[in-house]
């Protein structure tokens, strides 16, 4: 099977899980297959009751439930994406961006790629992004031990980030407050990443969503941007 006909399966297969399981589907759902990487990028994603929690000045309890959902449906889009490319998944990255009503998961699989050179690892403007990146990590928590990127394709640029836990955060973690810990960041880091105007300037181009989630396991994490390709 071609890679366009496995994204399209895929997108068509996560837009009915979504819709199963949140009782509302996403309006879009556009999948980029570039192995290790399987990058799903959902818009027009907001259920009638998280409406209203919404309106209702509610987000982190919006937030709170979707870490819990989506833990729950982990296995079956790890299954999925196996059946349809082959790929064994380790692990699922995942954010949301509730102004935006869109989203983005990012299955890595089997590891996460670090020093892999190649033509997806060459883009411009690469050294100013991982020092914009370092930059808002040192404002949030620590400076990374390591950064790699890669510009999986024209629309999307993932970030890894390792080693960026600060002492007081794994022992948050070590004492169950791992998804607490993860929503605090969400907000912070979300909103730096967010805010930062330097991105679409270093890539010229529109920068229309970021996402950021984190491994506290491995101390690694994942930026996704979504970018808008120039004419």
């Amino acid at each position: 099977m071609e890679i366009r006909t496995q994204q399209t399966k895929l997108a068509n297969n996560f837009g009915k899980l979504l819709r199963d399981k949140f009782g509302k589907g996403p309006e879009a759902v556009h999948v980029t297959i570039s192995a290790p990487y399987v990058l799903v990028y959902i818009k027009g994603f907001i259920s009638a009751m998280e409406e209203v929690l919404l309106e209702q000045g509610q987000e982190l309890t919006v937030k709170t439930t979707r870490e819990y959902l989506m833990k729950s449906i982990d296995p079956e889009i790890k299954g999925q994406i196996k059946a349809i490319t082959d790929l064994e998944i380790q692990h699922i990255y995942y954010d949301w961006n509730l102004s935006n009503q869109s989203g983005v998961f990012v299955a890595v699989g089997p590891e996460l790629a670090s020093d892999t050179e190649d033509d997806r690892t060459q883009y411009s403007g690469k050294e100013e992004v991982h020092q914009e990146i370092i930059s808002i990590s040192r404002r949030a928590e620590k400076a990374p031990t390591e950064v790699f990127s890669y510009r999986l394709s024209d629309r999307s640029l993932i970030v890894i980030r390792k080693g960026i836990l600060v002492p007081i955060e794994k022992q948050l973690i070590s004492l169950g407050f791992d998804e607490k810990l993860r929503v605090a960041k969400r907000q912070l880091e979300g909103d730096l990443l967010l805010n930062s105007t330097h991105f679409a300037a270093i890539l010229n181009s529109e920068v229309q969503d970021v996402f950021v989630d984190w491994d506290f396991e491995l101390d690694n994490s994942i930026i996704s941007f979504i970018i808008k390709p120039n004419k």
